[in-house]
């Protein structure tokens, strides 16, 4: 019954958020902008996933070692 009632409350929480438009992504838009913004946050998200291969491998190395 928890779960369900949690459920029913993201949902209706997903409902009021999404129904709100965004001003801001729209000026980002018609401006050409967005394409800098996902270009960021896709170079960002790029340089943390190799980060965390370089420091899996590391890691590995070292418990191969031991």
């Amino acid at each position: 019954m928890k779960k369900l009632v949690s459920l029913a409350l993201l949902l209706f929480c997903f409902v009021c958020v999404h129904a709100q438009p965004v001003d801001m992504a729209d000026q980002l838009r018609s401006s050409g902008k967005i394409y800098v913004v996902i270009g960021t946050i896709a170079i960002v998200f790029a340089g943390l996933a190799v980060y965390l291969f370089s420091i899996d491998r590391r890691l590995k190395k070292v418990e191969r070692e031991d």
